[in-house]
């Protein structure tokens, strides 16, 4: 869906809230310039969601390799099958500390699943979860009318 979004965009009539703009909103409003991105292999691996912060004067890195497939596992292996364990969790507070150690000042966490598992007590940096971003900015724009 992410590889479309501005096509089907300019085939709306109503605005789309994409979660790369708000996500990058959020990011931007908390003074963070370059920020670490979590999610499976496919959003970490591939250009569309780095290249939609980037568009936004964001830097953003990655994860190293080992722990991308690590990240991907514990979502697919685990989160998705409702499965929270504490060595996961320790696992992707080290992955978060090496993003850190690598000059992110923040966290996307770029999947829904994610949120499960880690929030802002794992991070020494400010964590950005993607899902209730998007969700408060849908619920603001449609309030706004």
């Amino acid at each position: 869906m992410h590889l479309v979004a501005d096509t089907v965009a300019a085939a709306l009539d109503v605005p789309l809230l994409h979660i790369g703009d708000v996500t990058a909103a959020a990011v931007r409003a908390a003074g963070i310039e370059r920020v670490g991105l979590l999610g499976t292999a496919f959003t970490t691996e591939q250009p569309f969601y780095r290249d939609r912060l980037a568009r936004h004067g964001l830097d953003v890195v990655v994860p190293g390799a080992g722990d991308r497939a690590l990240v991907h596992r514990v979502i697919y292996e685990e989160l998705c099958r409702g499965i929270e364990r504490e060595e996961s969790r320790a696992a992707y507070r080290d992955v978060i500390t090496r993003l850190v150690g690598a000059g992110a000042g923040g966290v996307v966490l770029g999947c829904t699943e994610i949120e499960l598992l880690v929030g802002a007590s794992d991070s020494p940096v400010p964590v950005f979860p993607t899902t209730r971003l998007h969700v408060e900015a849908a619920v603001d724009h449609a309030l706004r009318g």
